[in-house]
């Protein structure tokens, strides 16, 4: 069996949120979501976790994880930091937030060797996500340009809070990602899924649809891809530093359309929940203690 490596995008800022939502406590025991996706991943046959932080969180998670999983597997930590750019490049003075899930990937570019696994640290996946993703790591070792997608069903993707951001996807008649189309303030209205560029202009989006929810499986020569796209990706933005964002769907999609990639949708009929508004940590707390009290997980994931 190849090692199987979960990388879990943790650096953001929270800014919609007000805070470190990806440290929100969601469990009985003060677990966060990304302790539930950690042990899913775990029971799923992944053996490595990346942890992708900002500098100033690196020293709390490395007290928990380590106090935590202890030898249950090899955890790693890569520092997201504004300043960490190819040569020739410096961050803007106005720049504030992280340069974007592929500056994420990036950063881990020291750790990475094999087949890795991508996903955001605020998002619950549900274990199926993970062993859609294990098994087709442990198939794709060898081939270069094999990645994957896990695709959520949209309608199971939407909050009722509010309007949401969701990559829709359109899929080939064999199975493959052709493109992600951003499409922006989704939200379900009169038993429709719609959606709006502008708020005025609504258009419905089909119930069938396939939702990314940034939920990647990637060959060995990704990162070589990620390295070779970043310079090139502050080039073209020069002008627009201080808000561009360097996009995994984005690098993706150049790839596909290059013919370069082929990217897998493996579909899952699971429920996503995650924090994106403030009152969505209550809700979160109450799906998970369903969670638990299905037998799904266990009162305490472990001792925290």
């Amino acid at each position: 069996m190849t090692n199987r490596t979960l990388v879990l995008m943790a650096a953001g800022m929270g800014s919609r949120y007000g805070g470190l939502k990806q440290i929100e406590p969601i469990g009985p025991n003060g677990e966060w979501i990304l302790d539930y996706s950690i042990y899913d991943a775990l029971r799923a046959g992944f053996d490595r976790v990346v942890l992708v932080v900002r500098e100033e969180i690196e020293r709390e998670f490395r007290a928990r994880f380590d106090r935590t999983l202890g030898s249950a597997c090899r955890i790693d930590y890569a520092i997201q930091r504004l300043d960490d750019l190819p040569a020739g490049f410096s961050p803007p003075p106005g720049r504030a937030k992280p340069w974007g899930t592929g500056h994420a990937v990036w950063t881990c570019r020291d750790l990475l060797e094999g087949p890795f696994a991508v996903i955001n640290a605020d998002d619950f996946y549900g274990r199926g996500a993970f062993e859609l993703l294990a098994e087709f790591l442990e198939a794709t070792d060898s081939r270069g340009g094999d990645h994957a997608l896990v695709g959520y069903e949209l309608p199971k993707t939407l909050s009722d809070l509010g309007p949401v951001t969701r990559g829709v996807c359109r899929i080939s008649a064999d199975g493959f990602l052709s493109e992600i189309v951003e499409r922006h303030r989704v939200l379900e209205r009169d038993g429709r899924i719609v959606s709006s560029e502008d708020g005025a202009t609504w258009i419905e989006l089909p119930g069938s649809a396939t939702a990314s929810m940034n939920t990647w499986g990637f060959s060995a020569d990704f990162i070589a891809e990620v390295s070779h796209r970043f310079p090139t990706f502050l080039a073209e933005n020069v002008d627009r530093l201080e808000t561009a964002e360097f996009f995994l769907p984005e690098i993706v999609h150049t790839l596909i359309e290059s013919g370069q990639a082929r990217v897998r949708v493996l579909a899952t009929d699971a429920t996503w929940f995650g924090i994106t508004f403030k009152e969505d940590a209550a809700r979160s707390r109450e799906k998970m203690k369903g969670l638990i009290e299905s037998g799904i997980y266990p009162e305490r994931l472990w001792s925290l």
